[in-house]
């Protein structure tokens, strides 16, 4: 269960905080009312990062891959509009 935390009771609890990343999940760390840090466990920490993939796999993956795509560059000019 996500728990929050205001910084200043983060700190002086800190074990506690860590514990509870430990066996209740991540833990919301704010400061002024905004929440800005989050502690989770290292075991949730590497089951997130072993799930995210490449941007290129990512890209290769999609379903617009196959689209062909007219990437040649306008040879006109720029906008007549602007003045330097």
């Amino acid at each position: 269960m996500k728990r929050t935390w205001q910084i200043q009771e983060a700190k002086n609890k800190f074990s506690e905080v860590v514990e509870e990343a430990i066996h209740q999940g991540p833990q919301v760390i704010t400061k002024r009312g905004v929440e800005v840090a989050i502690v989770l466990s290292y075991t949730e920490y590497r089951q997130m990062m072993a799930s995210q993939k490449k941007l290129s796999d990512f890209f290769r993956e999609s379903p617009l891959a196959e689209v062909d795509l007219d990437l040649t560059r306008d040879q006109g000019y720029g906008r007549d509009d602007i003045g330097l």
